[in-house]
């Protein structure tokens, strides 16, 4: 027996199949929050037209994943323990900086 599973696209923006090789899927992230959308060739061309000109003012950002790697090797992170430590506060030398010593960081600066 054989089982075969297709999958078929439809545009999220006016509910038309999307032929095979017709479209595509597109990840964006707005505010902080992530979205993905299915749009035909024509849908995605336009959505890309109309963020061109927000996104040659806007700068790239590395993606990344969770909470834990946005304070993974953070240069910040590494400069705020720094400060700490001459500052007389005990701090670990691996891990996240807990949050009252980045206000008070943030304070001092």
């Amino acid at each position: 027996m054989v089982r075969r599973t297709e999958i078929q696209l439809i545009d999220d923006l006016d509910g038309s199949d999307i032929a095979r090789g017709k479209g595509e899927t597109i990840r964006f992230a707005l505010d902080g929050t992530s979205y993905e959308i299915d749009l035909k060739a024509k849908n995605a061309a336009k959505l890309r037209k109309t963020l061109a000109p927000y996104i040659a003012a806007a700068r790239s950002v590395k993606a990344q994943r969770g909470r834990s790697a946005q304070r993974a090797g953070d240069p910040e992170a590494r400069q705020i323990k720094a400060w700490a430590r001459e500052n007389g506060y005990e701090v670990a030398d691996r891990g996240r900086v807990p949050g009252h010593i980045r206000d008070a960081y943030s304070a001092a600066s």
